[in-house]
């Protein structure tokens, strides 16, 4: 995903000297950071499209690369059936 956040970051600027300082700025936060978090970082960035080294440091300084991305939420689970909760037909 790092990668291909790199790429992306290229891809959008006009000018390559100006993806160059983005690219090594996260790079650079790459070397403080265990490898899953950055590539579920980046995973984010692209998935939000904040194709910028700010951003991406955002990502990791306020561990919002450990909240799932939307879509990957789990399912809500169901209450297991008790005796004091009362269903549908308790009210009828």
């Amino acid at each position: 995903m790092t990668a291909a956040l790199l790429e992306a970051i290229m891809a959008s600027k006009a000018h390559p000297q100006q993806g160059f300082k983005a690219c090594l700025g996260i790079l650079r936060r790459a070397k403080e950071y265990p490898s899953n978090r950055v590539e579920r970082a980046s995973a984010r960035a692209l998935h939000f499209r904040t194709l910028n080294s700010g951003s991406f440091a955002s990502i990791l300084r306020n561990n919002l690369d450990q909240l799932p991305l939307p879509g990957e939420e789990t399912p809500q689970q169901v209450l297991p059936l008790h005796e004091n909760i009362r269903g549908g037909g308790y009210y009828h």
